[in-house]
């Protein structure tokens, strides 16, 4: 079984004005998955996060500069649409598994 997040690839380095992709295999049985990233001396900012294949929560950050995916059977994967100076940073994701609300009758 997985039990690890995977992401690849393990350092990337653009241009200006490039994209830039960065693809992340959840733990087997997750659906959920969050992308987030540490610029130098801050601290860690949320991105977005995907339930399935549907953005469920972003940030107005990753409206204007990325885009992220989960298609079935693939990696997900984040994509900075137009690198700039201000994009280096560490990028992270994470996975979890569906959550249900479970009612006690008693």
């Amino acid at each position: 079984m997985d039990t690890e997040v995977t992401q690849s690839p393990s350092h990337l380095v653009k241009g200006k004005g490039q994209k830039a992709k960065m693809d992340c295999i959840p733990i087997k049985g997750h659906i959920n998955v969050y992308w987030y990233r540490r610029k130098l001396e801050e601290a860690l900012e949320f991105l977005v996060y995907l339930q399935k294949q549907d953005i469920e929560e972003d940030t107005e950050v990753f409206k204007e500069q990325f885009s992220a995916q989960c298609p079935p059977n693939s990696p997900c994967s984040l994509e900075i649409k137009s690198t700039k100076a201000a994009d280096s940073a560490l990028y992270f994701c994470a996975s979890s598994q569906s959550t249900v609300l479970h009612v006690s009758s008693s």
